[in-house]
C-alpha cells in the first residue's frame, strides 16, 4: 500500500501551538489485516508569540485492520508507530510515537480515503528535554497495490 495523509491538524497541550503535516507513507501486507510500513513526515507549527517552526521525521508503523464492523466500503483500523523527528529549532533528535484508530472508505477496490484520529508523544534525546503531547485528526488515501487487503 502507499499513499499518507494529505493534511493533518494538531493541538498540543504543553505548548499551545498548532500544527499542519504532510504525511506520505507506504507499507506491506505481512498478513491478512497486519501490514508494516514507513511514514515520513513534515510539517508545520504555529507558536504564539514566537516563530513558526517546521517540523521533519521518519517512523516505521504497523498497522491492524479489524475483521469486526468491515464492510465491502469500509474498514477501521488501529496503528502505532514511532520514531525520530526534528524540528528548525534545535539540533537534537526526538524520540517520537503516535497511536491512532482510523476508517478506511474504498472508493475503489484499491483505493481508500482514510480518517486516522490520534495521540502523539515526543521528546528530545537530551536530559533536560521536556515532553510534548497532543491530539490529531489526518485525512489522506491509501492505494493497494495488487495482493492482500
Amino acid at each position: 500500500m502507499v499513499g499518507g495523509s494529505l493534511g493533518s491538524i494538531g493541538y498540543s497541550f504543553e505548548g499551545k501551538s498548532f500544527n499542519v503535516n504532510i504525511n506520505p507513507r507506504a507499507g506491506y501486507f505481512v498478513s491478512d489485516g497486519v501490514a508494516i510500513g514507513a511514514s515520513l513526515n513534515g510539517g508545520l507549527t504555529t507558536v504564539d508569540e514566537g516563530d513558526n517552526i517546521w517540523t521533519y521525521g521518519v517512523a516505521p508503523f504497523v498497522r491492524y485492520y479489524f475483521p469486526e464492523g468491515s464492510s465491502s466500503t469500509g474498514r477501521f483500523f488501529g496503528q502505532g508507530e514511532v520514531g525520530i523527528a526534528g524540528s528548525s529549532v534545535g539540533k537534537d533528535a526526538d524520540l517520537a510515537f503516535g497511536l491512532g484508530l482510523g476508517y478506511a472508505h474504498f472508493i475503489t477496490q484499491s483505493v481508500a480515503l482514510e480518517v486516522v484520529a490520534g495521540y502523539n508523544y515526543s521528546k528530545a534525546t537530551t536530559a533536560d528535554a521536556t515532553a510534548q503531547s497532543g491530539l490529531g485528526l489526518s485525512l489522506g488515501f491509501q492505494i493497494y497495490l495488487p495482493g492482500q487487503r
